[in-house]
């Protein structure tokens, strides 16, 4: 969304607020698309002294394979964010700030790049997830497999020999 922020620019306490839906269902994100759904954004832009302050909050739902089990979850997630928006950037300060050119922002590549760099590392079903079974793949959270878990070396089968002979 491209966002006129000429008024907030240009007047001192000036606020101006936007609501929109976000698509990110094409985005390739771990070799998936984990949006289903529009990201809801709110976003707030304030002249505080001068100084354009961006704040944004996202609601969306995240779709995504547990990473022990493999089940597919939805996990909804609200965040929040600030940023500072400028017109020009000069110098070694460019990661810090959004640039305004013409006093217009295009939220979506800020909003995408935090909501992306917001997401957990590691994705689970649940906190108390098992996993799946090393030898059988059964789903542990579903119960046990009967497989047994306790493996030996078969190099030290022949110590185990010597303590059955009598």
């Amino acid at each position: 969304m491209l966002w006129n922020l000429k008024k907030v620019f240009l007047t001192e306490d000036e606020i101006l607020n936007a609501e929109y839906d976000l698509d990110l269902s094409d985005l390739d994100f771990n070799g998936g698309a984990p949006f289903k759904t529009p990201v809801k954004v709110e976003a707030k832009a304030e002249n505080r002294a001068g100084i354009v302050d961006l704040a944004v909050t996202v609601r969306f739902d995240y779709t995504a394979p547990c990473d022990r089990c493999g089940e597919e979850t939805i996990t909804p997630f609200v965040s929040s964010f600030r940023h500072t928006v400028v017109q020009s950037l000069v110098g070694e300060n460019e990661g810090e700030y959004i640039e305004a050119p013409d006093f217009i922002v295009d939220l979506d590549l800020p909003v995408t790049a935090d909501i992306l760099l917001s997401l957990p590392a590691k994705h689970l079903c649940r906190e108390d997830c098992r996993g799946l079974c090393p030898k059988c793949g059964k789903n542990l959270n579903e119960g046990e497999c009967g497989c047994s878990l306790r493996e030996t070396d078969p190099r030290w089968d022949a110590l185990k020999n010597l303590f059955n002979e009598e």
